[in-house]
């Protein structure tokens, strides 16, 4: 089994390292595509481009969704003293991205790095950088380029509606944490890469048929929507565990969602995989997240008959900098793949 968790641990870092903002996620899908064609699988690709995996199996059609577009922005607009206003992509405060270092993506293929930073950063200059309001006014992208104006840069082929990825800085330590931007939800994706190859290299009996399915925009609410087999009865979405006050999740636990702000999962499903936690002495957690939501209440708002469900590594500051360990990886991988052999 640890063989399997530091493999998935690999391509958790490898996805992370990979930019993938929400309308920008090529890159993540090739990445897939060839993972999955060097364990066995072939990986397709649906019309709005999610990646589509079938692991075989019998019995009734059970969907586990994860999601590989992240948090990112885009070029709003080009000032005219050089810098970038930005557009959000999900869900975010400014000031979990000040300072950081980031991509410019442009159309014709040419990327540019940059830092995210205040107007007017500079506190032996400016003694209102404590308090002033960040916003998409007050937070701008200094390009690293010789750039004067706003003809410098469109000379550079940056142009309006370019995507902007961030830095992830993915580190794993020692002691088993992984730190990086976009463990929502690449350490999921992770997770079930890992899945596949387990099943494959074990020969694992399937008591359902599996198919998993990597949307690619989740972080605007609809990545979920499209693509689901007709003939899917469950879809368990893969995706992070939210840590914090009022909250018995952490790092180290798969987390169990049994409601969020689309209302509460399937009972029979919910209940299903709270006893199997039970039964394997998992490390986890039963949490209510009244902030979230996950790709299968978008397949459900879509007119899909499914039971639906979500579970997930714990994610210390999502949204931010965020941080799961190995332990949390494991339970939760230790819950799927006992869930799909009952």
């Amino acid at each position: 089994m640890k063989k399997y968790i530091n493999y998935a641990v690999n391509k958790i870092e490898e996805l992370c390292k990979t930019p993938s903002p929400t309308g920008y996620t090529i890159k993540a899908q090739e990445y897939l595509k060839n993972e999955f064609k060097k364990i066995g699988y072939e990986a397709t690709t649906s019309n709005k481009g999610s990646v589509i995996v079938d692991l075989g199996g019998k019995g009734d059609k059970l969907v586990l969704a994860a999601h590989i577009d992240t948090l990112g922005a885009m070029v709003r607009s080009i000032k005219g003293n050089g810098r970038l206003r930005l557009t959000k992509l999900g869900g975010f405060p400014e000031n979990n991205i000040e300072s950081e270092n980031c991509i410019i993506h442009t159309r014709n293929g040419k990327e540019y790095t940059g830092t995210i930073q205040l107007v007017n950063p500079a506190v032996h200059v400016n003694r209102e950088v404590g308090t002033m309001k960040r916003n998409d006014t007050t937070v701008e992208v200094v390009i690293d380029e010789i750039v004067k104006n706003k003809e410098d840069v469109e000379k550079l082929g940056i142009k309006v509606g370019d995507f902007i990825s961030f830095d992830p800085r993915t580190i794993v330590t020692e002691s088993g944490f992984i730190k990086s931007r976009h463990l929502d939800d690449k350490a999921s994706a992770g997770i079930l890469i890992a899945l596949a190859k387990y099943i494959k290299e074990n020969a694992v009996q399937l008591n359902k048929k599996v198919c998993l399915i990597f949307t690619n925009y989740e972080e605007v609410g609809h990545g979920g929507s499209a693509g689901i087999p007709e003939d899917t009865k469950e879809m368990i979405s893969v995706d992070m565990g939210a840590v914090g006050d009022d909250l018995t999740t952490d790092e180290f636990k798969v987390s169990i969602c049994a409601k969020d702000s689309g209302g509460p999962y399937n009972y029979e499903l919910t209940t299903n995989l709270i006893n199997i936690a039970e039964k394997l002495k998992l490390n986890y957690a039963v949490d209510i997240y009244p902030y979230y939501g996950s790709d299968v209440e978008a397949t459900l708002r879509a007119g899909y008959d499914i039971k639906h469900g979500l579970i997930g590594p714990g994610v210390f500051a999502s949204h931010g900098y965020e941080r799961t360990h190995k332990e949390g990886i494991e339970n939760t991988f230790k819950l799927i793949l006992n869930y799909i052999q009952q």
